[in-house]
């Protein structure tokens, strides 16, 4: 199955609350380089000092615990047309870096999968990495998105593969985020960061 382009902006749902401060306030300056979602799913917030003492894969920062707060940034997590996520917090877009891609996938025992935002997903393919890493494409509801296998769900994702319910195909992790749309670091696009084309 080839690859496609993953759509923007998965789920378009959004808190009433961010939607209303997005319209009373629409020109609000994006914020980049201060929220961080790592492979297993955890989410970071990085100051000033740790951006200075290197990047999200050497100095990750301060794991963000608090349920309201997580599952704020859940519902309000998206993707612009560059495939780069963000947090819309209230009027501002906080943009993430990713130290893998956008989604996390958990399994259930009998091979249910949900996105780390708590949705349900319809896999269509798989891909293994050169270090052993699955990542699978899926349908999260009308969207198509992107995303790689919890490590403690990978006894259940090799169930699932050798029971034939997904079609595994090899992809080197540095050629990802091109093939499937998706932005590891995400800046301003006049800095020259070029959207990802179609392959």
């Amino acid at each position: 199955m080839a690859a496609a382009l993953l759509s923007p902006q998965y789920d378009t749902r959004m808190d009433p609350l961010v939607e209303a401060a997005l319209r009373k306030w629409p020109h609000v300056p994006h914020c980049y380089g201060w929220l961080a979602l790592d492979a297993r799913g955890d989410w970071y917030m990085r100051d000033e000092r740790t951006q200075a003492a290197g990047p999200f894969a050497q100095v990750k920062g301060s794991r963000i615990v608090h349920d309201k707060l997580l599952g704020f940034i859940h519902r309000n997590y998206l993707l612009d047309e560059r495939g780069a996520a963000y947090f819309q917090n209230g009027p501002q877009r906080v943009y993430v870096q990713l130290e893998a891609a956008p989604y996390i996938w958990r399994l259930h025992s009998d091979h249910r999968v949900m996105s780390h935002t708590g949705q349900p997903a319809d896999v269509e393919g798989a891909w293994v990495d050169e270090h052993g890493r699955l990542f699978l494409q899926a349908m999260l509801g009308a969207q198509r998105a992107f995303g790689i296998v919890h490590s403690l769900d990978m006894d259940a994702a090799a169930d699932a593969l050798e029971q034939g319910l997904w079609h595994l195909s090899e992809c080197p992790f540095a050629q990802m985020p091109q093939r499937f749309g998706y932005v590891l670091d995400p800046h301003p696009p006049t800095q020259g960061h070029p959207a990802p084309q179609a392959p």
